[in-house]
């Protein structure tokens, strides 16, 4: 008769046979991404974030700051005072809402992608079309829109503001020396005011200053294959995009063109389906993208980017290099700086909400 194995033998015999047959079910590791040594001339094209972006008229006080954050975050500046510039573009959510187009007034639907605020007071100009120059103005438009805030009259948006002491005083303050200083042109100065310190620098910044130790060697990669595939043609500067406009399209009709683009402001048929070039910071964040909002994920943007703009088909490694790359540019949001403020209360003159 067979004697039994010791117990402790008999254990060590079944643990070798269950890593036996783990070691052959596991995949191999994959190779390590080789070491990229960045090319100085490649980096050129690019620059660090600035801290702000100056005001033209060289206003930035804390008052006029302060005043912005709150008509940022102030829904009574809407028709139904149930829509802020932050319902669209949540600070907490990298300056988006997520949607292919927001919802605005009795839930109606804009035509584009609500982009992103972080940095936006560094483009060349705003909206998608490039219809306002800044974001001051910017600030103006969503607010009279009939589909977005709906509010029929600047004349309107002031009486609300002057209905409330405290706005009265935080108006004096912000614009001092001003006979009347509760205007809409200066609700937008404010506005404009808070958005230029909307800064989002990341390791990307570190690496342009000089810390080149900042990115994996995936990374390095990625932005190699970023720069080889032509991506860097228009994504450049410090937003890597943001500085020009340009045709979607440009290689291979886009299937999703019937936006008429920078044409509608122009009114030239060499600017049909033109729109400013997107930053990419924070790109990983701010899906769904382009104008239309109508690709989900950032993968399948690289690869439209690839076809349709540069006649290329990208291979899932090389846009998978090129997420990695684009990862690096998600920055840093200031939650101090963002921290939605405590609004005045409504008063017996303040009007009421129109849903009509």
């Amino acid at each position: 008769m067979r004697r039994p194995l010791p117990a402790a033998l008999a254990l060590i015999i079944i643990l070798a046979a269950v890593a036996g047959a783990c070691s052959q079910a596991a995949p191999p590791a994959p190779p390590p991404a080789p070491d990229v040594k960045l090319d100085p001339a490649s980096l050129q094209a690019f620059a660090p974030l600035p801290d702000a972006v100056p005001a033209a008229q060289g206003r930035a006080s804390d008052d006029l700051i302060t005043l912005g954050r709150m008509l940022y975050y102030e829904p009574r500046l809407s028709k139904s005072q149930k829509i802020s510039c932050n319902t669209c573009h949540d600070l907490s959510k990298y300056g988006v809402d997520g949607e292919s187009t927001s919802d605005g007034h009795k839930g109606q639907k804009g035509t584009r992608n609500s982009p992103t605020v972080y940095n936006a007071a560094a483009h060349f100009v705003q909206f998608w079309d490039g219809r306002a120059p800044d974001v001051e103005a910017q600030a103006k438009g969503p607010v009279l829109n009939p589909v977005e805030m709906a509010m029929p009259a600047e004349s309107k948006v002031v009486a609300v503001l002057t209905s409330m002491p405290e706005y009265v005083e935080l108006f004096k303050k912000a614009f001092p020396g001003e006979a009347k200083p509760v205007t809409y042109n200066n609700m937008a100065t404010a506005i404009g005011a808070f958005e230029r310190k909307l800064m989002t620098p990341s390791r990307w910044d570190a690496l342009l200053k000089g810390d080149t130790s900042v990115l994996t060697a995936e990374e390095k990669l990625g932005f190699q294959t970023f720069v080889d595939s032509g991506c860097a043609t228009c994504h450049n500067g410090a937003l890597l995009g943001g500085g020009s406009y340009q045709r979607i399209g440009l290689a291979k009709a886009f299937p999703r063109a019937s936006d008429a683009g920078r044409m509608n402001v122009t009114k030239a048929d060499a600017d049909r389906a033109v729109f400013k070039v997107p930053s990419l910071r924070n790109v990983e964040k701010t899906g769904p993208y382009f104008h239309d909002g109508g690709t989900a994920s950032l993968e399948q943007a690289i690869k439209e980017m690839g076809e349709y703009q540069l006649g290329k088909g990208l291979t899932d490694q090389q846009v998978k290099q090129i997420a990695d790359y684009l990862k690096v540019l998600t920055g840093k949001i200031d939650p101090e700086y963002i921290k939605p403020p405590v609004l005045p209360k409504s008063t017996a003159t303040t009007p009421k909400p129109d849903e009509g």
